[in-house]
């Protein structure tokens, strides 16, 4: 009878809620990794082992789309993959005049030589960049400049998770717009060794 309590209350969480515990449970891997930047890290949070599980996508798409529609945005993407599973999220449970794109990394050799996809958008149509882990801010910044060379307006950046090494302040000084991070490292991982090194005083 616990059981089937315990499984009834847990979609009745707040969506943020739901999304550390499925980053928690799915994403964080505890280990030697070397990071896109080359630095070595002793874990590593994979957004998408867990944003691609039904509870986390849903959890997800009620915060990115609530967002969206907090910035009067009427269409959401970034730089694929990291962008997505959050902007096919945040169409999921979005308005029905929501609409989703992705940045390619490279412009398409072939077809209609896009770089970017999905449904027409309007000049200066209001978008909502999104990523899945932000570290440095590269990738997302580079989706800002493709949008904006597009002729589209940035109404806003939101991130799955910050690791807190700098990127947001990259990306919101790149986007003239506000960023947020959904969740950060210290949700997911509050033990983590790095934490008490940043806490040393210098």
């Amino acid at each position: 009878m616990s059981g089937s309590s315990e499984a009834l209350s847990r979609p009745l969480l707040p969506a943020r809620e739901r999304l550390v515990a499925a980053l928690r449970e799915h994403a964080l891997v505890v280990g030697e990794v070397t990071l896109t930047s080359g630095v070595r890290a002793p874990y590593y949070v994979d957004a998408k082992r867990a944003i691609l599980r039904p509870p986390a996508f849903f959890a997800l798409g009620e915060l990115v789309a609530a967002e969206a529609k907090r910035r009067g945005a009427t269409a959401v993407g970034g730089m694929t993959m990291g962008a997505d599973p959050v902007a096919c999220a945040a169409l999921a449970a979005g308005p029905t005049e929501l609409k989703a794109f992705f940045v390619r990394k490279d412009r398409k050799a072939h077809g209609l030589q896009r770089w970017v996809e999905g449904p027409p958008l309007e000049p200066g149509e209001p978008c909502l960049i999104v990523e899945d882990v932000v570290m440095s801010g590269g990738s997302t910044v580079a989706a800002i400049e493709r949008v904006r060379d597009e002729g589209l307006a940035v109404a806003g950046v939101v991130s799955v998770l910050d690791r807190l090494a700098g990127g947001g302040e990259v990306i919101e000084a790149a986007a003239g717009a506000p960023y947020l991070a959904l969740t950060t490292v210290d949700d997911v991982y509050p033990e983590r060794p790095d934490r008490a090194e940043e806490a040393e005083p210098s």
